[in-house]
């Protein structure tokens, strides 16, 4: 099944090692189906989904956030995911 829209999102991992620390960025997706919503790590049925909403943190960065049955999961992301969020919103199977 192919995906209906996709956002792209950052995580960094931060390690401290012989006193120093170093940065690694992975650059990851979200990718929205018919049916669910999946994550690098996650996948939730549309109907878990309660809302999506986004938070503009500086410049760029923001914050996207999934409101879930299981609770609120946070990506940094770095592109306008308003386009995402509409089409999240006019999906015929979300949480009502």
């Amino acid at each position: 099944m192919s995906w209906v829209a996709s956002q792209a999102y950052y995580r960094v991992q931060r390690e401290v090692s012989e006193g120093k620390q170093q940065c690694q960025r992975s650059d990851r997706y979200i990718h929205l189906y018919k049916d669910k919503i999946t994550t690098h790590r996650r996948e939730f049925a549309l109907h878990q989904v309660f809302d999506i909403s986004y938070r503009r943190i500086g410049g760029e960065i923001g914050m996207l956030y999934l409101h879930t049955h299981t609770g609120v999961f946070p990506y940094t992301v770095n592109t306008d995911p308003t386009p995402f969020i509409q089409q999240y919103k006019s999906m015929p199977n979300q949480s009502v």
